[in-house]
């Protein structure tokens, strides 16, 4: 088996992506948005009910429709990092990397070369020992590593943070990054002071921006800062905008 092969959720943040938080413990979900057209999704490990094998269990079914699938994990532990990765997620979403040591020791953790990951070519996302030793390395170093930037000290040292190698986005965090700065403002002046520091700096080292959105005016405010990725609520706010909606188409008939 070649690397292409075993990588078959592989995700670029070259063009402007769509995707969703995933936060049911329910491979059905998985395959359900894997005919959505989204360009990846994240599996929310840090502020939902995820062990290991619920994990297993998800990143299985988002390789079998081939929709990339990264894991915000709950801690920079090495076993952690392994675990994930070892699992054939894409890559990971880093939550509170709020220097530029943090993003160092997280890349360390992820990488072979340079790095200090473990070995083995055992696990799903080295085609259970059907690919070369050398192909297997390649395929753990191309994982995307994600940092969310969502504190005051970390929008402070957000260019170091950005410059630092093997760094594939930034993530902002802005609820994390308003309790932070001390409002409840999402849109205050110092949490979007914050965003659009953290887009320079990303964009300084020809790193893409993720952000969550919730409606059009977000999207298009934030494209227009230079933004090129954008995640829209979760599998579970989707659903529930659904079934509201429903109610109330249903009630309008009734009056």
């Amino acid at each position: 088996m070649s690397a292409d092969q075993a990588g078959k959720s592989f995700l670029s943040f070259d063009r402007t992506s769509v995707a969703t938080f995933i936060k049911t413990d329910s491979p059905q979900v998985v395959e359900v948005l894997g005919l959505c057209d989204l360009d990846y999704v994240i599996l929310d490990a840090e502020h939902a009910p995820f062990d290991r094998n619920c994990m297993d269990r998800m990143l299985l079914a988002a390789r079998a429709v081939q929709l990339p699938m990264l894991v915000r994990i709950p801690n920079h532990q090495d076993s952690t990092i392994l675990s994930v990765l070892d699992m054939g997620a894409a890559g990971i979403v880093v939550p509170h990397v709020d220097s530029a040591a943090d993003a160092l020791n997280v890349v360390a953790a992820a990488r072979y070369s340079g790095g200090r990951r473990s070995f083995s070519g055992s696990p799903r996302f080295g085609g259970y020992g059907t690919c070369s030793v050398r192909d297997t390395i390649a395929m753990g170093d191309s994982s995307l590593i994600v940092c969310q930037i969502e504190s005051g000290a970390a929008v402070a040292d957000v260019e170091q943070i950005a410059a630092v190698p093997g760094i594939a986005a930034l993530f902002v965090g802005r609820a994390d990054l308003a309790v932070s700065l001390g409002t409840e403002n999402w849109q205050s002046p110092e949490v979007m002071a914050g965003v659009e520091k953290s887009i320079n700096a990303a964009d300084s080292h020809a790193l893409p921006v993720i952000l969550t959105v919730e409606q059009d005016l977000d999207l298009d405010k934030f494209r227009a800062l230079g933004a090129k990725s954008f995640v829209f609520g979760s599998d579970q706010s989707l659903l529930r905008r659904a079934a509201s909606r429903l109610r109330g188409l249903l009630t309008d008939r009734r009056q």
